[in-house]
């Protein structure tokens, strides 16, 4: 991945960051602005996708996204929204993110 893919995935984890925090305050309080707010970030998030799966391929891009927004959307919700987990859902975000991690990276470590 080059620097313009490693910054659209910045700017689309961002993006998918606010929308994920909006669709918590819209859970919370219900609106049909912060409905509408929460679709438009999801979609400009998912066209920043669109791009990244065209220059660099499903696979990679999706799970790069996957294993970052799990990572941050986490890191939003216990530090910002006070939500805690319980061990076993901890452990199963660790296990996630090894996945996600060995789905990744294993065709580097494979011979081909």
């Amino acid at each position: 991945m080059n620097i313009l893919g490693t910054a659209l995935l910045a700017v689309s984890t961002v993006i998918f960051l606010l929308a994920a925090s909006a669709a918590k305050v819209w859970a919370l309080a219900p609106s049909t602005p912060r409905l509408l707010l929460v679709l438009a970030l999801y979609s400009a998030g998912n066209l920043i996708m669109l791009r990244l799966i065209r220059d660099f391929g499903l696979g990679v891009s999706l799970s790069l996204s996957a294993v970052i927004q799990l990572v941050a959307v986490n890191v939003v919700a216990f530090a910002w929204f006070g939500e805690r987990l319980q061990m076993v859902q901890g452990v199963g975000i660790v296990l996630a993110i090894a996945a996600v991690a060995l789905i990744t990276l294993g065709p580097y470590f494979t011979a081909r």
